[in-house]
């Protein structure tokens, strides 16, 4: 009877505790109610940045979810992504997965087409989403400030004009119309002008005439609007003004999304992107808020153990080249030269490695915090075996870890009261410290040839050496 009382009561816990879990899930990811307007992005294969794209896309989900966006959330994915990442965007994220097959560029010919936009024309599905009466469709960098659902009473077209003369297509409003999606897809097929062979061009050829059209302002009864519509630039504010001003004041319209359509490498989602660009850190504080780094952070932490475990090594044992490089009395002064041109040589490209080979090991949607520390210890790491493998002072070759150091500093300070007293805070900062960097270099270059000079660097074979125990780790 007490083992069965107590079989019960095991059984009760383990029941309480699934149950638990159960709305711990549910209250994480609530089903949302269908709803007749939609926030919809695309997502293909086929480029070296998927899976940035991919986080890109979860963080801007969620924090449309954590806005309180009443809307659905879609994704226009391409047959060939993964199906793990379908699952956790219908799973964790709660957005709605629509599966297409590419649209065929015809415009893959043209002299400027640059094949990273092969498949965007894929945007064009979006008309096709006729469950929905208006759709905002967007690209994977915007980071949004504010709930937008306003733009849901916008008309059959809206978009911003970034440049004065032609809009943008990283976020526009649609009514989806099966007769429009066919007619854009007929143009394909004929060959409609497209000055850029991706949405961008083909999108702002079909509307050429939005530039005439009225300003949106929300209409105060709720009801859609008709016809077509200019977005104030508030919805698509370019993050050049912000670099430029370091601080947002846009009166046209409430600043709402944030875009980056600037150099593809310096995307806000990429580690080394803040303090470079500023505003990278309010993209990864939304990261940080919604879908978090679990999936790097294994990766950070076993560099970084690998790291201090190769400093440790190099702090006990001290190599040196000794018995590598003997030279017999028949030797040629011109054999000489060579091997100590090439000792130079080594010993500046293996100090070259060591500021370059962190940087590509790193997690590229890391944390910035982290990934700037992770590689910082990854160059002091590589640098302390380059300093004890060619007999160098450690001072030099740390020089320009110090400069990177003092520059994310100089480039991270937040009282800046422009964009152009950073930039020249930064250039000024710049010459000031690349005389001593280059001091540094000709002293290691000095320092390189004096003990190439020296017996005891290459010794004369025959001649006697350095007891045993000299070259034992100690």
């Amino acid at each position: 009877m007490a083992r069965l009382r107590l079989s019960v009561w095991w059984f009760l816990v383990a029941a309480a505790a699934g149950v638990a879990v159960v709305c711990e899930s549910t209250a994480a990811f609530p089903v949302r109610e269908t709803s007749r307007n939609a926030y919809a992005t695309m997502m293909y294969m086929g480029t070296p940045r998927d899976y940035e794209f991919y986080v890109a896309i979860r963080v801007m989900l969620r924090s449309l979810s954590r806005l309180g966006s009443q809307a659905d959330l879609l994704v226009i994915a391409s047959m060939d992504v993964p199906p793990q990442w379908i699952q956790t965007l219908e799973l964790e994220d709660g957005a709605r997965v629509i599966r297409v097959e590419n649209l065929n560029n015809p415009y893959e010919s043209q002299s400027d087409f640059d094949r990273r936009f092969k498949l965007t024309l894929n945007k064009l599905y979006a008309w096709s989403l006729v469950d929905y009466d208006r759709v905002v469709m967007l690209d994977a960098d915007n980071l949004f400030l504010r709930k937008t659902d306003e733009l849901f009473h916008c008309g059959e077209f809206c978009a911003v004009f970034i440049n004065p003369c032609i809009f943008h297509t990283g976020l526009f409003v649609l009514k989806p119309s099966m007769t429009v999606f066919n007619d854009m897809v007929h143009e394909l097929k004929v060959g409609r002008e497209n000055p850029d062979g991706a949405d961008q061009g083909f999108i702002g050829s079909y509307f050429p005439n939005l530039l005439y059209q009225p300003m949106f302002h929300p209409p105060p009864n709720g009801t859609k609007l008709q016809g077509q519509f200019r977005l104030p630039l508030g919805y698509q504010m370019d993050a050049s003004y912000y670099y430029l001003k370091l601080r947002w004041h846009v009166p046209c319209g409430p600043n709402s999304v944030i875009t980056f359509p600037g150099a593809l490498w310096l995307k806000p989602w990429y580690w080394w992107s803040w303090p470079v660009l500023p505003l990278g850190i309010q993209w990864h504080e939304q990261r940080r808020q919604t879908i978090g780094y679990r999936e790097e952070m294994l990766t950070v932490i076993i560099q970084a153990v690998i790291y201090v475990g190769v400093i440790a090594v190099t702090r006990v044992a001290r190599p040196n080249l000794s018995k590598l490089c003997y030279r017999s009395h028949q030797d040629t002064n011109f054999s000489i030269f060579l091997l100590r041109t090439c000792l130079k040589m080594a010993a500046m490209w293996v100090i070259l490695a060591a500021y370059i080979v962190p940087f590509f090991l790193i997690p590229c949607t890391v944390h910035p915090v982290a990934g700037w520390s992770l590689y910082l210890l990854g160059v002091f790491s590589f640098s302390s075996v380059a300093s004890n493998m060619f007999l160098l002072p450690m001072l030099p070759v740390l020089a320009p870890w110090l400069g990177f150091l003092g520059a994310l500093f100089a480039m991270a300070y937040p009282w800046y009261s422009d964009g152009v007293v950073r930039a020249m805070v930064v250039f000024a900062y710049a010459l000031c410290t690349s005389p001593m960097i280059c001091l540094a270099l000709s002293k290691i270059v000095s320092r390189l040839s004096h003990s190439l000079e020296r017996e005891g660097f290459l010794p004369v074979l025959g001649e006697s050496v350095a007891p045993a125990g000299f070259n034992k780790l100690y």
